[in-house]
């Protein structure tokens, strides 16, 4: 996950300024219903004892279902610049919204009582989580299993509370304590159509954030992991057989919002690559880069970062990250053909340049994985307008490295919008295919065998949140507009 785009949004939001500031049972009978209940097991002889350990089998096999996260956000640096869907924790069931990220493990939501957690947001309305007000809230202790995937600590005894620090590349940290308790989902019922059904899921209660994690203005509830551990939020849910371990993510990038699914997809169809199975991220084997006809000299250990080793695909992450040795033959390679623009470095990590013609003269940069399954990449998605005049690029010239110092490749929401892209753990393939966010996948019912479509969905976000940073640092702005301008 890349927390240092929140520092770079509040820099990228300013070279707008420009541009902006110019089933439930109801009864309203007063009787009580009730109904004859018998077991379909009563009477039966120890012979038949077998079956009901069948049936139960073929129950829980049954509670395989496909979940829709409702999505709002967007890719885009100068706007959101992250994706979050809606969950329900706790009984009564209270809403968060959390931002969704594939690049890490544990779900984690700020509790009340927080040091240094945000409380007001311009993005949602804020929900600090207490464990005090839900009736199946239960604490971790140091005895579950479970503690030993996020606390390696020697001081977490027995009897005690299991305790958990997540530490971020950027500095930022988040630490706390963890929760067992109820999760609330959207159960597909139907053709955008769901209902509602409910796991136990284990999760941190944050009791202090520092860092970029503290601020308030792009905030969010917390952060839902759907990574590959066992103490991700889809592995809990698929040990116990209510989901498979497979899920799928449509970002639209030009309504905002997209589809996000927990399930099997059935439509349409895509290829995939397999998964590096040496890595602790959804990482891919890159064999090639093409910048439009061209394919980029490239040396064999471009992307040889140690046990990450390849390309991890994170939807928590904005951005494109290229090692310095992919990123200067591919902006060369993009630019060969304007030599005419004037490039200009902003805040040490964005290439900007004033463009006033169509981007499809731009070329298309094209990954290529193992078992030929390409990612195109277009202008549009690429760059990024923060004036009538003024675009700049989303890749980033490394920035973020392995303990050891090594570059990272990462493939952020930049280059993953506009695209179905499927998560197959069971099967440890990723695949993707270009696709209309804004409309709809299929999803397969485990049930029953129905297909079911599963729409898009954009959580609104407050209008406020641009004009808000745009009227707090637009000073700061005004002697790049007036460089830019001569």
């Amino acid at each position: 996950m890349d927390l240092k785009r929140r520092r770079w949004f509040l820099s990228i939001i300013l070279l707008s300024a420009a541009l902006l500031i110019g089933p439930q049972f109801s009864s309203t009978a007063a009787t009580t219903p009730v109904f004859e209940v018998r077991s379909k097991f009563a009477g039966k002889r120890e012979k038949d004892l077998g079956a009901l350990k069948a049936h139960d089998l073929h129950r829980h096999s049954r509670l395989l279902s496909a979940i829709d996260l409702p999505l709002g956000g967007d890719s885009q640096p100068e706007s959101i610049g992250l994706y979050f869907a809606k969950i329900g924790l706790g009984t009564p069931s209270r809403d968060f919204h959390v931002q969704v990220d594939t690049g890490s493990d544990i779900l984690w939501v700020n509790c009340a009582g927080c040091i240094r957690c945000p409380r007001k947001s311009d993005l949602v309305e804020l929900t600090p989580y207490d464990a005090d007000a839900s009736s199946t809230a239960k604490s971790v202790s140091c005895d579950d299993s479970f503690c030993s995937y996020v606390n390696q600590r020697s001081e977490c005894h027995a009897g005690s509370t299991c305790q958990y620090v997540i530490m971020y590349g950027d500095g930022s940290s988040t630490n706390g304590y963890l929760v067992k308790d109820v999760v609330h989902l959207d159960l597909v019922t139907g053709n955008r159509q769901t209902g509602s059904t409910n796991g136990t899921i284990i999760f941190g209660c944050g009791s202090k954030q520092s860092g970029q994690l503290g601020e308030s203005q792009a905030a969010v509830d917390g952060i839902m992991g759907f990574g590959q551990s066992n103490s991700s939020f889809i592995s809990q849910l698929a040990s116990q057989r209510k989901v498979k371990r497979s899920f799928a993510h449509c970002l639209d990038n030009n309504s905002g919002g997209g589809i996000f699914a927990i399930g099997e997809v059935v439509s349409p169809k895509v290829k995939t690559t397999p998964m590096l199975s040496k890595s602790a991220h959804y990482s891919v084997n890159l064999n090639a880069i093409e910048v439009g006809n061209s394919v980029l000299q490239l040396s064999s250990d471009a992307f040889n970062s140690g046990d990450d080793k390849g390309v991890i695909v994170d939807s928590g992450t904005t951005l494109v990250y290229l090692p310095e040795a992919v990123y200067k033959p591919l902006m060369n390679e993009i630019l060969a053909s304007h030599p005419e623009l004037t490039l200009h470095t902003v805040q040490d990590s964005f290439t900007c340049f004033h463009y006033i013609d169509k981007l499809d003269r731009f070329p298309t940069v094209t990954f290529q994985f193992d078992k030929s399954l390409p990612l195109a990449v277009y202008p549009r998605e690429y760059l990024f307008q923060v004036r009538e005049d003024t675009w700049c690029f989303g890749w980033q010239n490394g920035g973020l490295q392995t303990k050891g110092g090594e570059e990272l490749t990462i493939l952020g929401d930049m280059a993953l919008s506009n695209k179905l892209v499927v998560y197959d753990i069971e099967n440890q393939v990723i695949g993707w295919t270009n696709h209309n966010c804004s409309g709809g996948i299929q999803v397969k019912d485990e049930e029953s065998g129905a297909i079911y479509t599963v729409g898009a969905h954009n959580l609104s976000w407050s209008s406020s949140l641009a004009i808000t940073r745009l009227l707090t640092l637009v000073s700061l702005l005004i002697p790049f507009l007036c460089y830019m301008a001569l």
